[in-house]
Formats: C-alpha cells, structure tokens, sequence
C-alpha cells in the first residue's frame, strides 16, 4: 500500500462518520493502535514504523503539534498512519465502536496539577470506563507520565478497574522496557525526573455500554405562523441559557443579515460527547398575501461550520421557537420535525 494524498492529512474526529469504518478508513483490515496526545509525532511516527501490519491513528488537540507530525509523516512516507484532530473523549465515543482498539497509548498527558483543575485531566474512572467499551479483550494500555501525583491518581483509577489488569508483576514501574522514547520522555529524564509506566491490558469482563455512538438526526426546523417582523424579534432578543436531559444550550448573541432578511442566533450546544457552536436562523418563508393573513417563520440550523445535526441541535431550535410564540399570543406552529417541539 503506497501513501496516497487522500490518506496523508489531518481529519477532525467531528466531521469523520459515526462510527467510522476503519477497515475502509485505512484501505485495509488491521489491528487498530491508537496514541492519545501524540505532541511532536516522535513516539508516533517510530510506533507506525515499528508496526507496518498494524493501522494507526494519531489523536491530538493542537494544531501545531498536528502540522509537525504532518510533516514527519512528510519525510518518512508512512501508509499505516493517519492523524485525526479532536479530543479523545469525543472520539473514542462517536467514532469507534465496541471493541475496536487493539491497543491504547498515552504519554506524559497533562496533569493540571492543580487540584480545581483536576477535572480536565485525561483519566479518571468514566474515562476509564469509555475505554474499555472501545478496547478488545487482550488490548493493551501504556501510559507514561512524569508527574508523581497524577501517577498515584492513574494507579487508583486502575486497580480500582474491574476491566483492566497489569501485564507486569507492580501496577506501575520506574523504570520502562523496550520502549520507544519520546522527546519529553528524553528531557524528562535528562533532568534527573522520575517517569512512571504503566503496561496494562484490557481483559476480558464484560462491561456494559452507556456510551452508544451518537444519534444524528435529520437537519431541524420549525415552521411558525405569525406576523412578527424580524425587527421586533431581535428587539427582544436577550441572552440566555437552557438545560435539559440531554443538552446544555446558550443562546450567546443575535446577528441581523438584512441584506437576506435573516437573524442569526450564534448558540453553543453541549451534550455528551459533543459541543458545538452553531448558527440557528430565523428567516420568513413568505409575506402574508393580506392584512388577515400572518406570514410564516423558519427556524432551523445554518449549515456553516457543518454542524452536526443531534438531539441537542433539536432542543435548540425547539427553545427558539418556543420564544418566538412566546412573543407573540396568535403565532402558532404550522409544522416542524423536532422529537421536542413547540405545542401548537
């Protein structure tokens, strides 16, 4: 298999299918390998190149450390590698099935030592238990970092695991064993700091699944009835916040295009495991032919950013329209194909 353009890019895990076909993904049937956090692409490139019969993807959230393993895939020309950007939480639930990694590996993630930040942290026991939806019996899990109290806290996380036992004698070592090294690993220890490993694999309990790929539902909309101008609604417009079983909504700020005789309402959607910003848009369908007659209200989602169409992205519109009738006592809902609209 030679490197094609097509492969030699960087994807982001929000625009790849849920879930992604990774045998069509790679052009080829292999055991997926899977580094989190990757950095300057060193370990990365060396992992693949180590690993010729097995594909393996790069996951990372700066785009420059994306665009320096870009170029080191550049020069060495590997085809079993493919770097996607996102954060692993997000990718591990929309675009990997049950069992899909043959093996998982995390060098030297941030340990947002402080103790408010802690919840920003990579592993913690959910995390954990994502994993180990997404892993095969048998998978395996190294990790490394250099921080003493992450450590303690990862070690926690994994003897308290029922899915994950060590392939070593101690859940943690100091000293690491045919290991690839990666540059922060080499300063690290240059600098006389303690590293801890941990070569664990994912067994064979069963474990149940409470992160089913996301539902992506048809593009929402709701058809109102009502003779409210676009003026008057932005008048009333005001910021504001919403939660529901599903979804946090913030409704942030409203744009007037008046050229197109559109409002534009810049939201921010947050579900698991999902956040988006998006542009909901409120636009007439239509003038009223008389002065009996109301003219109709579109809302639905601006397709720039290629949103995802999900259960949150429903409630949105559905909370918009709702306020919009609330504006006005005669407007009604003609139709929309919202799970939660608006009574009419």
């Amino acid at each position: 298999m030679s490197q094609s353009a097509e492969a030699l890019r960087i994807y982001e895990s929000r625009r790849l299918p849920w879930p992604v076909d990774w045998t069509t993904f790679f052009g080829r049937e292999a055991p997926l390998l899977l580094e989190i956090g990757f950095g300057n692409g060193q370990f990365l490139v060396e992992l693949a190149a180590e690993r010729p019969e097995a594909n393996v993807i790069g996951l990372e959230i700066s785009r420059p450390a994306l665009m320096r393993a870009l170029r080191r895939l550049e020069r060495r020309g590997l085809p079993n590698v493919r770097l996607v950007y996102g954060p692993a939480q997000q990718f591990l639930w929309s675009n990997c099935t049950p069992g899909t990694l043959a093996g998982v590996y995390a060098n030297f993630p941030d340990p947002w030592p402080k103790d408010r930040h802690h919840h920003r942290r990579l592993f913690n026991a959910r995390f954990l238990e994502l994993l180990a939806t997404r892993m095969a019996p048998g998978a395996h899990l190294d990790i490394a970092t250099d921080h003493a109290a992450y450590a303690e806290a990862i070690t926690d996380l994994l003897v308290a695991s029922p899915y994950f036992e060590s392939r070593r004698d101690e859940p943690v070592l100091t000293a690491a064993v045919q290991r690839l090294r990666t540059k922060y690993e080499q300063k690290a220890l240059a600098e006389g700091r303690h590293c801890y490993y941990y070569y664990w694999q994912r067994n064979d309990v069963n474990v149940a699944n409470p992160f089913p790929v996301p539902q992506e539902l048809p593009m929402p909309h709701a058809v109102l009835r009502s003779d409210l101008t676009l003026e008057e609604i932005a008048g009333h417009f005001r910021e504001a916040s919403h939660r529901d079983e599903t979804a946090i909504i913030r409704f942030v700020a409203l744009y007037h295009a008046h050229e197109q005789a559109m409002l534009l309402i810049d939201t921010f959607v947050e579900e698991e495991p999902l956040a988006q910003r998006v542009g909901l848009t409120i636009r007439p369908r239509r003038p009223a032919r008389s002065e009996a007659e109301d003219g109709e209200l579109i809302v639905g989602l601006h397709e720039m950013g290629f949103p995802r169409p999900t259960p949150g992205i429903h409630a949105a519109v559905a909370y918009l329209a709702r306020w919009l009738l609330s504006l006005d006592p005669e407007a009604r809902l003609v139709r929309g194909d919202l799970p939660a609209a608006p009574p009419a």
